[in-house]
């Protein structure tokens, strides 16, 4: 069983940072896609950014030159970068991993989720 394990959330104020982290058990984690979801209050969860195991990235057009999705495969963890934070972007985001190396394969675990709050 994967657990995935979200931290680095909170509330900062709009045109702010934070980075959320993301950490995985489990083994193999460089050969599996892994996203970032969010779910906004009275909206469906949506994509924000999704990296394959090669690296390529693949982002939300409302996030896109504002976040970044990384990985560093030696300690199971993939991050999300946030800048020029908007009131828009607050949600509970959760980290998923696919079942495969890329992001059409189905997610197959995800964490608890951790809450962004930004303030206008």
């Amino acid at each position: 069983q994967v657990q995935l394990l979200e931290s680095g959330g909170g509330l900062v104020q709009a045109g702010g940072s934070l980075r959320l982290s993301c950490a995985a058990s489990g083994s193999f984690f460089g050969i599996y896609a892994m996203g970032w979801y969010r779910r906004a209050p009275g909206k469906e969860r949506e994509l924000v950014a999704v990296i394959n195991s090669g690296g390529s990235t693949l982002y939300a057009d409302s996030v896109k030159d504002r976040f970044t999705i990384s990985r560093d495969n030696a300690e199971n963890t993939v991050y999300l970068q946030m800048n020029s934070l908007k009131p828009e972007d607050t949600a509970v985001y959760y980290c998923t991993r696919y079942s495969g190396r890329y992001y059409y394969t189905k997610t197959e675990y995800w964490g608890q989720g951790t809450q962004v709050t930004v303030s206008s």
